[in-house]
């Protein structure tokens, strides 16, 4: 496979400036990106919702300016100065500081940094890397996080909470198909047919983690929770003895208002899942799962939406007000 650098090319970029902050498609050259080993001709993104806060400057994202967006690529190498890549090899790069410190995957090229290339695992496509992204990254980062924990299915139901975003959908898949009974929390009543289908076994509403008392009847064996506030310390209450709980988001909110109870009753552990910025071998770990048989099942079905650069300020919109399902696939033409 021979590939050629055009002189320029197109990319969704960030800028904040005199001006105002704002963000669209951009024509740049490759001298405009950051230096880094591996060039890569972008096939596939996505959008996560780290991503629409860094689109729309709704959150304090970007440490630079301007950088082009998004934090997931997948695509393949036009060209490294480093041994371990070469010209044609299938790769694909998540967090590690895209869209936030470095220039990232919102573009037909990008330059990312060798330490972060991931080459594509078996068993997955390019495609199929960038509906997982990032937000199926962190859910598998969850589960291996509460395996070398001990959590087992005998514990009990696994909880997802934000259950029909990215992250929510992708572990609802990934748990059931490592074993587990997965009962899916989720506001959006709509959405059930979509959570059974794609690997719940019950779908809850979000009074089943409406309770304030600091310990509660074991209902769950653990879970993984994308909102963070009352919610997670309500599903911490309702976890089963020596259960484990991933924290790894705040959607409602950074708060945690908890007691120490079901830590020191119950045993209950609560684990942090910061998949941004987790070592390369843990990295490589997880792809390896999410490729052999941690690989979710109804990844089409979580694919909801495919769309282009220029549609991104309208997906970012639809985010931030809570409108979407599954996961955004942004296809690179």
């Amino acid at each position: 496979m021979t590939m050629t650098m055009p002189a320029s090319f197109k990319t969704f970029r960030i800028h904040n400036d005199a001006d105002s902050y704002r963000s669209g498609v951009d024509t740049i050259a490759l001298e405009d990106l950051n230096p880094g080993e591996v060039v890569i001709k972008t096939a596939y993104s996505s959008v996560n919702f780290k991503d629409a806060l860094a689109g729309t400057g709704q959150g304090k994202i970007l440490r630079r300016f301007p950088l082009v967006g998004g934090i997931d690529v997948a695509g393949h190498v036009v060209a490294s100065s480093d041994p371990a890549f070469k010209e044609g090899d299938a790769v694909l790069v998540t967090g590690s500081g895209l869209s936030e410190t470095r220039d990232g995957g919102y573009g037909e090229y990008a330059r990312v940094e060798a330490q972060w290339t991931i080459p594509l695992p078996a068993g997955l496509s390019l495609r199929e890397s960038m509906i997982l992204g990032t937000a199926g990254f962190t859910a598998a980062l969850a589960l291996l996080r509460m395996s070398e924990n001990r959590q087992t299915p005998e514990l009990g139901p696994l909880a997802v909470t934000g259950a029909t975003g990215g992250v929510g959908s992708l572990a609802v898949d990934i748990f059931s198909k490592a074993g587990y009974e997965v009962h899916a929390i989720s506001g959006k009543t709509g959405q059930a047919d979509y959570l059974r289908a794609i690997g719940a076994s019950q779908v809850l509403g979000r009074e089943a983690l409406a309770t304030t008392r600091p310990m509660e009847s074991t209902r769950f064996g653990g879970g993984l929770d994308n909102v963070g506030g009352a919610m997670l310390a309500s599903l911490l209450a309702q976890t089963a003895p020596y259960g484990n709980v991933a924290s790894a988001g705040l959607a409602a909110s950074h708060d945690l208002p908890a007691t120490v109870m079901p830590f020191i009753i119950r045993g209950v552990s609560l684990l942090g899942v910061a998949s941004a910025g987790t070592a390369r071998g843990i990295r490589e770990e997880v792809w390896r799962r999410l490729g052999g048989d941690w690989k979710p099942a109804h990844l089409e079905r979580i694919c909801t939406r495919e769309v282009t650069l220029q549609q991104l300020p309208e997906v970012f919109a639809t985010m931030l007000a809570g409108g979407s399902v599954g996961r955004t696939l942004v296809r690179i033409d």
